[in-house]
């Protein structure tokens, strides 16, 4: 999960920014080369997320009501970040910026609720 937030961060908090220097043509030719190139890498993170998420899950049975309500919470937050990263590769993404920006937010909400399970295990 860190590489897709990290990516996103990456995405939002400086490639977003910089790219407001080029000219509208080049900085649309610059976001779908992006975003092309992030799609890999977006697919194998959530491929390893379901695969290593999916043992842990039934490797380690017989926990608290508390606990398996914030993995729900989690559960659904990172659908959305899984959702909404296959979203921002698409080419010719206008609201790439205000997406990141939203993914960015789930994403660290998710690290902060797997700290949290951590603890209750």
């Amino acid at each position: 999960m860190a590489t897709l937030v990290g990516g996103m961060l990456y995405g939002r908090l400086v490639m977003a920014p910089s790219e407001q220097a080029l000219a509208p043509d080049a900085r649309e030719s610059f976001d779908s080369r992006a975003a092309a190139t992030y799609r890999s890498l977006v697919v194998a993170a959530i491929a390893g997320l379901v695969v290593s998420g999916t043992f842990n899950l039934l490797t380690s049975p017989g926990h608290s009501p508390l606990y398996h309500a914030l993995l729900g919470l989690k559960l659904l937050l990172a659908l959305h970040v899984f959702a909404v990263a296959l979203l921002i590769t698409k080419p010719k993404n206008p609201r790439r910026t205000r997406m990141l920006t939203g993914t960015v937010i789930s994403g660290l909400a998710i690290v902060a609720i797997s700290a949290c399970l951590r603890r209750i295990w």
